[in-house]
């Protein structure tokens, strides 16, 4: 983190919830999805004598739950989508643009014996009048 054209500016309202709050919202997704696997797994066995078909598909969902409920758990921090980014890049300049190059517009050539130096004349280019 250099600083290249100025300090980098934060928007608080960018900022991700806290740790604390970020383990705790997942440990209640996987407590969740676990009493869902227990109340599936529960119906499997009330309903294997009397809807077979039920009880497969509660069996399934038991079976399927706990990978889907660890997966979610384990999934990390993320950020919002809904939120705006957190990095506001500093106000850039606009860069020039070239300028046109016209033929015939050049300075004139040095003359042989010209040192550069003041004519005589005034601001506008002017030569003083000779009496």
């Amino acid at each position: 983190m250099g600083k290249q054209g100025g300090p980098e500016v934060f928007r608080i309202t960018g900022a991700r919830a806290g740790l604390t709050d970020d383990v705790r919202g997942r440990q209640r997704r996987y407590i969740i999805s676990m009493s869902i696997r227990t109340v599936s797994v529960v119906l499997t066995v009330v309903l294997w004598n009397v809807e077979r078909p039920l009880a497969w598909a509660t069996l399934v969902v038991g079976l399927l739950l706990p990978y889907v409920a660890v997966v979610f758990a384990n999934g990390g921090r993320e950020n919002a989508p809904d939120l705006p980014s957190s990095y506001v890049p500093p106000l850039s300049r606009p860069a020039l643009e070239p300028s046109e190059v016209v033929p015939g517009a050049e300075a004139a050539p040095a003359r042989p014996g010209d040192t550069g130096g003041d004519t005589g004349g005034d601001a506008f280019g002017k030569q003083p009048d000779a009496d």
